[in-house]
């Protein structure tokens, strides 16, 4: 495995080979790190699928890095659609659109629509634009695990499973893309992410959260996801922690003692900016200790810690703990 400076012309060079090849890279977005391939190529977007361990019913999100691109793969682009593309791309905004033809079925899951995004991120763009074809990318991680914000992550998590990684710095971000779609004039959230509900609604009026219609319409919406290897459990307040042999993943700095033998705080000064930023790459170092358990501090549930919450009720339910 090779981990390349990804603001280096070259590594994008090198990098496009690959994926014109039916290769599998592992580049920067904004949000979290992404696993790609050609989005037109089937044979290399399976290899994505094979990495990961990802089951063929999640679809990938498709990346673009012009805005004529929507008319190449998508059938209609609604007005409430083009209103948030205006709005938040290049960001971390996913819009899930009726697809065309070109756009091959284990892209989406067999489904008729496709998530399409144009990432803000200087090198995802770059090498987007050098391929000159949008790229399939879900986050480059095992399924199910926790994203990676930084290339040291993914080069601990895919180890020898892929040969390039291009190092990009940390995602100022730090979480997923917010996923929306839209029926009738409707917007519907399917996923919450680093675009908050506050600010879509501000765009376009009011948005609606999706119900669990058993069909797995977008990444991140299966019931168990984004988890430490370690059970998590959320809590109130640190005086719920049982026992020492844990970690806390406080949201500001603690008022009171805490007994957990290790504790990170996301934001000191309890933003929820730089909460979001950091929230996974203090999970994974988080996930690495010599511990039982892994404590949350809950989040209150408006703005970017929608977001931050429904990744952890999701981790929480792969060990069967009980969200407050």
């Amino acid at each position: 495995m090779e981990i390349l400076n990804g603001l280096d012309h070259a590594s994008i060079l090198k990098a496009k080979e690959m994926l014109l090849m039916g290769g599998v890279v592992a580049f920067p977005t904004e949000t979290v790190y992404g696993l790609g391939a050609d989005a037109f190529n089937p044979y290399a977007v399976a290899k994505i699928f094979e990495i990961k361990k990802r089951p063929r019913f999640d679809p990938l999100i498709v990346h673009i890095d012009k805005n004529e691109w929507l008319d190449k793969i998508a059938l209609h682009v609604p007005k409430k659609a083009l209103i948030l593309i205006e709005r938040f791309w290049p960001g971390p905004l996913t819009v899930i659109l009726k697809k065309r033809k070109n756009i091959p079925d284990i892209v989406t899951a067999g489904l008729p629509t496709v998530g399409i995004r144009m990432p803000a991120h200087p090198v995802a763009q770059e090498l987007i634009k050098e391929l000159e074809r949008p790229i399939a990318a879900p986050s480059a991680n095992p399924f199910g695990y926790i994203s990676p914000t930084m290339a040291e992550h993914v080069a601990e998590m895919l180890k020898d499973k892929i040969e390039l990684i291009l190092d990009g710095g940390k995602s100022v971000f730090g979480i997923e893309s917010t996923i929306v779609s839209m029926k009738n004039d409707d917007v519907f959230i399917h996923r919450h992410g680093a675009i908050s509900k506050e600010e879509i609604s501000e765009a376009v009026g009011d948005v609606y959260d999706v119900k669990d219609k058993g069909i797995c319409e977008s990444p991140g919406s299966l019931p168990y996801h984004y988890s430490p290897h370690k059970p998590l459990k959320i809590i109130n307040s640190p005086l719920e922690i049982e026992t020492d042999n844990s970690c806390l993943l406080a949201f500001k700095s603690p008022s009171i003692r805490v007994i957990s033998r290790y504790v990170r705080v996301l934001s000191e000064k309890g933003d929820l900016r730089e909460a979001a930023t950091n929230f996974f790459s203090y999970l994974i170092e988080l996930d690495k200790k010599d511990v039982d358990l892994i404590y949350a501090e809950k989040i209150s549930e408006k703005g970017l810690g929608r977001a931050m919450m429904e990744r952890l009720k999701k981790a929480s339910k792969k060990h069967r703990y009980i969200t407050l």
